[in-house]
């Protein structure tokens, strides 16, 4: 597609949800968008000799819709040519649907959303994101995925079915559990397994659980955390030679391994003048076989500032590959609807 259909399209979509949401306000459509600025840098030497280690201007455009029975979302997602090798790109970021029926706690979602780690900045996740991959805000996750859930009183159970290819022949089972204990306490478990892969391919299981928790013990003051095992089994008729074939999926992490994650953090108070700010500290077994010569340990101190009504600063100092390996990432997010 070139590039003046690429602009045309996003001018189209624009006016359509525009257009859509000037007629629908009463039915409770609302019109989305933001520009976000992102710069990271690195305090270490790190072999890249830049200005800056990473930056981007990106604008995300869409609707969502909210009803009694119905709720669906849908977010596009631009970067210009700087950002993106000399092109523009646009991705489609969320698009789902979510049929609820509220007197049976029943829902049913399908699309492609996302899901993250509450509370956390650069840790978490394990249920779906691979160890491997670390960084500021980077934790949350696609899904392609049908979903049913089930709500009872303060209990919300989602099992969902994800695809990651368009023929169905890579997959995931994944079971998800929140509770609320009173107001202070959430507590959650979840199970995932690479159990659609079997379906077409010689393959090896990946079980992963974790367990998740947040205690409010006052306004802004909060301690929470995360901790999982992943465990990868063995199958002798995948290898290199029958993933190369076509006749066996990759593993997602190496064959007979064992990885048992775990974080923990304190969010607190700062007398008004952040909106939130937190200390994180992460321990992952062998992480040297995901990544080369890190550290097992991780650290990350971040905040959160909104200036005004429409904008949000989001920084964080952290640790990359080894602990003294010191990192800047900051997020600018101008709210524009």
């Amino acid at each position: 597609m070139t590039l003046k259909k690429h602009c045309l399209f996003a001018a189209l979509a624009t006016f359509g949800i525009a257009a859509a949401a000037e007629e629908k306000v009463a039915d409770n459509f609302e019109l989305t968008g933001n520009i976000q600025t992102q710069a990271a840098k690195a305090f270490y030497d790190n072999d890249q000799d830049n200005t800056l280690d990473g930056f981007w201007f990106r604008a995300n455009i869409g609707g969502s819709y909210s009803s009694d029975n119905f709720d669906a979302k849908v977010t596009i997602r631009m970067y210009a040519p700087n950002f993106n090798g000399g092109s523009d790109k646009y991705q489609a970021d969320t698009y789902y649907g979510n049929y609820k029926w509220n007197d049976l706690g029943l829902n049913v979602k399908l699309g492609h959303w996302k899901t993250d780690t509450e509370g956390a900045g650069n840790f978490g996740a394990y249920l779906d994101k691979n160890l491997s991959k670390r960084g500021f805000l980077a934790r949350d996750y696609s899904h392609d995925a049908f979903e049913v859930g089930w709500k009872k009183a303060s209990n919300q159970l989602n099992v969902m079915i994800g695809t990651e290819d368009g023929n169905f022949n890579k997959g995931y089972l994944r079971v998800n559990d929140d509770l609320k204990l009173g107001d202070a306490l959430k507590i959650g478990l979840g199970y995932r397994v690479n159990v659609l892969d079997l379906v077409q391919y010689d393959a090896v299981l990946t079980h992963a659980v974790d367990f998740r928790a947040k205690f409010n013990i006052a306004e802004k003051l909060a301690v929470y955390g995360e901790a999982a095992a992943i465990i990868t089994g063995e199958n002798d008729d995948v290898n290199e030679a029958t993933i190369e074939a076509g006749s066996a999926a990759k593993p997602l992490y190496a064959q007979d391994s064992k990885y048992f994650p775990v974080y923990a953090g304190i969010e607190f108070p700062t007398a008004g003048i952040l909106d939130k700010a937190f200390v994180e500290v992460e321990y992952v077994t062998d992480r040297d076989e995901l990544n080369a010569d890190a550290d097992e340990l991780g650290w990350a101190v971040g905040l959160v500032k909104k200036v005004g009504s429409r904008s949000k600063v989001q920084a964080t100092v952290y640790s990359e590959n080894k602990i003294s390996d010191v990192g800047l990432s900051v997020r600018l997010t101008t709210t524009i609807r």
